[in-house]
């Protein structure tokens, strides 16, 4: 079983099954939307999926006819997207989840259309919590 919420609490949902193929996406819509250099996304069946408090403070956003992206009202967090034509599955993004998950991305897609600053391969330093100097 895995969990999540959304950034301010008011939306917490469970995933009773396998996420599949998760991507990190690059494309410019993905990164719109997620405000990031990618978004990682993955698919989980419908019936699986259950908004376990909050469903009421939900928004939709219908990005075309069919599609819809679900995000908490009060925070903007994504919370998942549904599609018309394949009810069966939605979609989300695996940022929201707060379980640790066994699965893992199976590639990066759009790659031709990330960010120009974005080098996947750098060699930057790495920290746990902020970089030294930052207040």
């Amino acid at each position: 079983m895995y969990q999540g919420a959304c950034l301010c609490g008011e939306v917490a949902i469970e995933i009773s099954g396998p996420i599949s193929s998760i991507i990190h996406c690059h494309c410019s819509l993905c990164r719109k939307s997620s405000g990031t250099a990618f978004a990682t996304n993955g698919f989980v069946q419908s019936a699986d999926f259950t908004v376990v408090k909050g469903a009421n403070r939900l928004s939709q956003f219908a990005f075309k006819p069919g599609r819809l992206r679900h995000f908490c009202s009060n925070c903007g967090s994504p919370v998942y997207s549904s599609n018309e034509q394949d009810p069966a599955r939605i979609r989300i993004r695996l940022g929201i989840l707060s379980s640790d998950i066994s699965e893992r991305p199976l590639s990066h897609n759009f790659y031709s259309s990330k960010a120009n600053w974005e080098d996947l391969d750098a060699n930057l330093p790495r920290y746990d919590s902020f970089e030294p100097g930052r207040q």
